[in-house]
């Protein structure tokens, strides 16, 4: 099923609250697929989806050359997909609020001054959950 991100019930929320991992796919130079596992954490009310990496990691490239990319979140048969557009933020605001959200949702990620976000804006999401 499709649905627009400001149009997820009660049930999906929770679900892209829960403690998993996802794959975040983005394309390669040559449009293939690069798919990684992350964590990641979703505003729903800003549709935002934040993804923390090192500024040279190949996501961050691939989202800074292509900006299209895929979150996919599996547990059992329920599942989530959130397709938006990435940016890559790298000021210290930005980081440290992803940061926070991160360590909600996880635990408190490792130091790495290299760290920046990809901040996904998400405008179509598929799935069943």
């Amino acid at each position: 099923m499709s649905r627009a991100p400001h149009d997820l019930g009660s049930q999906t929320l929770s679900f892209l609250a829960e403690r998993h991992l996802a794959t975040l796919t983005t394309l390669r130079p040559d449009a293939t697929p690069h798919v990684v596992p992350v964590g990641f954490t979703y505003d729903p009310a800003t549709a935002t989806a934040r993804v923390i990496t090192s500024g040279g990691s190949a996501k961050a490239r691939h989202a800074r050359a292509a900006g299209r990319v895929a979150l996919c979140q599996v547990d059992g048969r329920r599942w989530l997909t959130l397709e938006g557009t990435a940016a890559v933020r790298e000021d210290a605001a930005s980081v440290a609020d992803a940061e926070r959200r991160y360590a909600e949702r996880y635990r408190r990620p490792r130091e790495n001054p290299a760290r920046v976000v990809l901040e996904i804006s998400i405008d179509r999401v598929l799935g069943n959950a």
